[in-house]
This record gives C-alpha cells, structure tokens and sequence, in this order.
C-alpha cells in the first residue's frame, strides 16, 4: 500500500488485567494507512484474527488478506478513513507477548505470561489509541478473533465507538481446540524444556501439524485448487510453504495465551450495551462460524436493541473468505461505513 507506514510500538506502560495482577511496561505494534482528521473523527481501528497479524492489510493474514479492502479507494478508503492497524497484546508479531522478555527474570515470559483476557486486549488497544490522541473510533473492524474485539469495544467502551464490524465471527467463542490438550501436545516435543522452549531450539514441528490442521479447517483447499488446479504436487508444495513460513515466525505460548482468552469471551450477556451500530458478516462455507449462527446472534442483537443489520457472504472460502472474496462484500461494508 502506497502510504503504508512501518509497524510503530506503543509504549503503553502497565497494564492492570482482569484476571488480577499487572503486565509491566507493555506495548503494542501497530501500523497506520491513511491520515488523521483535524479532529481526529475519522479513525477506523483494524484488528486481526486469531493466528495472523496486524498487517492483514498488507496481504499478511491467516484468515484472508485484506488488501483488496484497505486501500485508496476501497471499502475501507484511506483517502476518507485514517485506520489504524493493532497487533493484539499476547501475539508473536511484535506487541507484548509469551516471547517478550519478563523483567523479574530477564528471559521469555513462556509459560510465566500471565492469563490475559478478550478484554485486556482491546484496553491495551484503547491506551494505544489514547496515546496517539484519539479519543473515539468511527467503527472497529475485524475477521473471526478481531470480531470478538469489535464487540469488546462496543460493550466495554460504549461512548468511543460509533459501529463495529464483526465478519466470520460470533458472540462467543466456538471454543473448538482445548488448551490444556492443545498444551499437553506440545509438552511432548522434546524440546519444551517445561515450557521454556525457547532456548531449547522451539516446537516448530507440533506448530507445523497443528497449522496445516487449521488451514484446512479454514477452507484453504479451495484457494489451492484455483491456484494450482489438479496439480497435486503444486498444491501439497504450496500448502507446506503456507505452514513452514507461519510456524517459523509465530509462537506456541501466543495459540495457548490467545486460545485461552478467546475461550473464556461471551459477549452474550451485554449486548444490551451496546450503542454502536453493527454490521454482522458470515460466509456461506464458514465452519468455524456457520451460517446458522444468524438466528441466534441477530435475534440476541435486536433483543438488547441494538441497530444491526446482516450481510450473507457467498463464498466457497470458508473461514477465509472476508479476505478472500473481498470484492464480494466490500459495496456493503463501504456503505455500512459510509453511512
């Protein structure tokens, strides 16, 4: 993108948790498209799925690139909008995280990260935000994990927050992996040293199974079998990349930290503070969030009277598809916004 600027990181001090306890001298990683507004109404907050990052915009996303929907001119026009684009707290891509140095130890955190929640998230976002001087937000818009965050602000933070986009999400989790099990599998590779893998040389093999197990679960066979056809070797060669480069880069105490905060979301029993007005987003082949979760969150929305409308993607991409068939949904989320 053409006024893509670096990743910055937001020193935002400490962080008081909800599960108790502080996380000292976090910060947070964020990139920035477009420019602020004089008075600063014009900020549209980006936030990213479970296992991608805060460059989804960028075409680095797991749950779909977003490149065909930020950008000069698209849904989410940087010559309108100033976005700003935050890696979550507890994620490998730069803000706060597992992998961060503990200063009472001076080595990774690991398995010493404190729990964090869906909430301590969005108030690591909001200090960021508050930081740079901005005050309210025009919408929060997300895929999957960064969905559960848009209705973090809107419930959390009612007043600085104008509408949220919630795509290929839900109101709760689908709580589909169990950590503990999920941990345990890792406690198997030879090198998790207790947990402290890190100067052991890294579980990079049980990351590679565990992510070529998600992609598919996202739908990404569809993606391969535009790409490659019926080239098989092509499409196992492709996959393998996908889940080489993501392992290599990304952290096993980030799934678990992040998996656990994601678990224990439930936005259900708050709507009804809710006062931003909601564009809701599902994909026709979603498993994770399948279409027929319609009913049940559209009908909990109008309960709490919340202003919420509905918009039906038409994707064979699965989980991936808000990236994927950008093109498909970016007229509503354009109007949404626009209006």
């Amino acid at each position: 993108m053409s006024d893509m600027s670096d990743t910055t990181l937001a020193k935002i001090g400490d962080l008081p948790l909800t599960g108790g306890g502080t996380l000292p001298n976090a910060e947070v990683a964020y990139v920035t498209y477009g420019r602020l507004a004089p008075d600063k109404r014009n900020v549209v907050l980006l936030t990213h799925g479970y296992t991608s990052s805060h460059r989804m915009a960028d075409g680095a996303a797991s749950e779909g690139s977003w490149a065909g929907l930020v950008g000069p001119g698209l849904a989410i026009d940087v010559n309108r909008w100033f976005v700003v684009s935050s890696n979550m707290l507890g994620s490998a891509f730069g803000s706060t995280a597992p992998r961060s140095r503990n200063p009472k130890t001076g080595r990774a955190y690991g398995p010493d990260f404190p729990r964090i929640s869906v909430i301590d998230i969005v108030a690591a976002q909001r200090k960021m935000l508050t930081g740079m001087g901005i005050g309210r937000l025009a919408a929060v818009v997300g895929p999957s994990y960064g969905g559960f965050q848009a209705f973090v602000w809107a419930i959390h933070h009612p007043d600085d927050v104008g509408a949220i986009v919630p795509v290929v999400s839900g109101l709760k989790s689908p709580r589909n992996m169990d950590m503990d099990v999920l941990e345990a599998r890792f406690a198997k590779h030879p090198n998790w040293n207790g947990g402290h893998y890190y100067e052991a040389g890294g579980v990079d093999s049980t990351m590679m199974d565990i992510r070529r197990e998600t992609l598919i679960n996202y739908g990404v066979e569809v993606e391969l079998a535009e790409q490659f056809g019926s080239d098989m070797a092509a499409r196992k060669a492709a996959l393998e990349d996908m889940v080489r480069t993501w392992a290599a880069a990304f952290d096993a105490h980030s799934l678990l930290a992040l998996g656990r905060a994601s678990n224990a979301y439930d936005a259900t029993p708050h709507l009804k503070k809710i006062r931003a007005k909601v564009l809701y987003v599902l994909s026709r082949t979603d498993k994770l969030f399948p279409p027929s979760l319609e009913g049940e969150v559209m009908g909990a929305l109008k309960a709490a009277g919340v202003d919420a409308r509905y918009s039906l993607l038409d994707s064979e991409h699965g989980h991936q598809a808000s990236g994927r068939d950008g093109a498909k949904w970016a007229p509503v989320l354009r109007a949404f916004l626009e209006g």
